[in-house]
């Protein structure tokens, strides 16, 4: 049987690396519209060698990468890494390369800074949860996917039809019905911060507060989806819609994905006194798709 051949890469150089404070990452769009992030890049970003022990055939001999398997790593490993942990081959200008799907990286974040929060990392993984920890302010899990289109260019060629697939994931053909997802520290939040008097969620909120919620949620969650919403629930003749957005998110993507952007979303407010302090981390830490996505970091 012949052997498949590796994707080539259909978007991205080597001299236009996502730049994330002073790293760089070597990140491509592959032939199947995959985002591929170059795995010397990924061990660097985390703080590891760029050769890591094993080389690749323990990559792909097993089922985690190497820099995973470490046992005190395994109660914050989640079953859903699934295809992302595995290494990918591609080819750029003739020339065989592996790398990793772009969301697979922020996954990673996620488990040293889990791991290290819990007091269960070594001391020599420590310098890697640091190093996650300041990644993980640079991209939300999904933003990633926006910053390698700005990076390799991509935004510029994809078709409709490959942000729709992209939707699809998040979107649902019918609405369902209504369940909360906005809890309401997040609307006493943007109160406290604003300086208006909260006097609960039965009192009607003023009309700009469903314009903040555009742009804090709607705006950042993933590439498309705002406008997307927009049409599959406009807004009737008597300026309301007929469903509230998050009916349309889908339960295994679209309302995980929302929920993870609100925590993100109440810590950022919770750590700030004053609402333009807000907006300038939010945008730090959440930047709108494809608006001003090379980032300012901290790495204090």
């Amino acid at each position: 049987m012949k052997k498949p051949q590796p994707l080539k890469v259909i978007a991205g150089t080597p001299e236009h690396p996502l730049r994330i404070g002073k790293l760089e990452l070597q990140c491509y769009v592959l032939e199947d519209r995959t985002r591929v992030l170059n795995r010397t890049s990924v061990l660097r970003a985390i703080g590891r060698t760029s050769k890591a022990k094993g080389g690749r055939r323990y990559d792909q001999e097993f089922k985690l990468p190497v820099f995973l398997t470490a046992k005190n790593l395994e109660p914050f490993i989640s079953n859903d890494l699934g295809e992302n942990s595995k290494p990918i081959l591609f080819q750029y200008k003739g020339k065989q390369q592996i790398g990793y799907r772009a969301d697979f990286l922020p996954q990673i974040c996620e488990i040293f800074i889990d791991a290290n929060a819990a007091g269960m990392l070594h001391e020599t993984q420590i310098h890697i949860a640091e190093a996650c920890r300041i990644l993980h302010r640079g991209f939300a899990r999904i933003g990633i996917i926006g910053l390698i289109d700005e990076a390799t260019g991509y935004q510029e060629i994809r078709d409709r039809q490959a942000l729709q697939d992209w939707l699809d994931k998040y979107l649902l053909a019918e609405r369902a019905k209504w369940a909360k997802r906005f809890p309401d520290p997040f609307y006493q939040e943007i109160f406290r911060l604003r300086g208006w008097e909260w006097r609960g969620m039965k009192v009607n909120r003023p009309q700009i507060v469903g314009h903040y919620t555009n742009d804090i949620v709607w705006d950042r969650l993933a590439p498309g989806v705002r406008d997307e919403l927009e049409k599959l629930n406009p807004k009737q003749l008597s300026g309301k819609r007929e469903a509230k957005h998050h009916q349309w998110l889908t339960e295994d993507i679209g309302h995980p994905a929302l929920q993870q952007h609100l925590i993100g979303v109440m810590a950022i407010m919770r750590g700030v006194l004053k609402w333009e302090d807000f907006k300038r981390a939010l945008q730090r830490s959440y930047p709108k798709i494809n608006v001003n996505l090379d980032l300012p970091f901290e790495e204090d």
